[in-house]
């Protein structure tokens, strides 16, 4: 039975590690490596507390809130002043000027914009990693086209394509076309999803796009294509595991980029509509009070930055820890 002979130039007192092995014991020291990044950054552990605790005020905003956030109550409309009630006991954050409770407004509001910005997140990150992965491992193919005895190799251009609409997609101005759309099939909040998970997948097909082609040139996927894997399982099983946190994330911190949008747009009247809760919608409608009564301004402003500055703080702590050069040094 002949003995395993160890590489030119490797020390033959060492046991030599099969590639395989080699990468299962990086993958296994990647997330420890992460989790210990984590837990020594404070901007981590802000923005996950904030964000989680968003996060189930908006799931619990039925349990929460005292009131229905649509109805009037009676007897606390304006004041005789004109101005809306303010916080007392029963209204906790006081009231609009239409006499709703503005702390059950506040948690719908909070239930609206994260509908939106994970649902359009989640549609637009899994069609810019099917887009940009896809351009990267096909690029141009050579096919035999055969007709009797007529044959001709073409390339197909699959990488020019997919990527020219991702460039066309991304010249659109989607401000602009949500607030058309909204004004011809009126505002919804699926349409607004639809929109913004209509052109907000074009940055992630980009960002995949590169990485995948950075992935494609390393060693261990010419070692796959050698031993006869198919190229479908070289993208599943050795190309997506790698470009998974990516998408991870930058889908963190779109979460903070459409909650903005999305509040603009409900600022303009491109947003659910009345008397549906949401933080622009509020800002909006209460733009006139913002001397006598700033609070009405101030709470939805607040809600607003604070839940961008939460998933911008997750999102940068999960890119830090992430990146093995920044783990590393940390």
């Amino acid at each position: 039975m002949a003995l395993p002979v160890a590489p030119l130039g490797a020390d033959p007192a060492q046991p030599m590690l099969r590639g395989d092995a080699v990468e299962r014991d990086a993958e296994v020291a990647a997330p420890s490596r992460a989790w210990a990044h984590l837990r020594r950054s404070p901007a981590f552990w802000f923005g996950a507390i904030v964000a989680t605790a968003i996060v189930l005020l908006a799931i619990g905003a039925d349990v929460v809130a005292r009131y229905d956030p649509n109805i009037a109550i009676r007897g606390s409309g304006l004041s005789a002043d004109g101005r809306p009630v303010g916080p007392s006991e029963e209204f906790w954050l006081g009231t609009d000027r239409l006499g709703r409770d503005y702390a059950s407004r506040l948690l719908h509001g909070a239930r609206t914009s994260l509908i939106v910005a994970l649902g359009a997140n989640a549609v637009a990150a899994l069609i810019g990693t099917l887009v940009g992965a896809t351009a990267a491992y096909a690029g141009s193919p050579r096919v035999t086209l055969r007709v009797g005895r007529w044959r001709r190799i073409v390339a197909l251009p699959v990488e020019a394509l997919l990527m020219r609409a991702t460039d066309a997609l991304l010249s659109l101005p989607v401000l602009l076309l949500a607030i058309a759309l909204a004004a011809i099939l009126g505002p919804s909040l699926v349409l607004l999803t639809i929109v913004i998970a209509a052109v907000w997948w074009t940055t992630t097909a980009r960002i995949v796009f590169s990485q995948v082609r950075v992935i494609l040139a390393q060693d261990f996927i010419e070692a796959a294509r050698a031993i006869g894997a198919r190229p479908l399982r070289i993208l599943v099983v050795h190309v997506l595991p790698h470009i998974v946190p990516l998408v991870v994330v930058y889908a963190t911190l779109g979460i903070a980029a459409v909650v903005l949008f999305e509040s603009t747009l409900s600022f303009l009247g491109a947003g659910p509509p009345p008397p549906a809760a949401s933080w622009g919608t509020m800002i909006a409608e209460h733009a006139s009070y913002y001397r006598s009564d700033p609070r009405l301004l101030l709470l939805p402003g607040a809600a607003i930055a604070l839940t961008v500055l939460a998933f911008n703080l997750l999102g940068d702590a999960l890119r830090d820890a992430l990146d093995p050069r920044v783990a590393s040094q940390g």
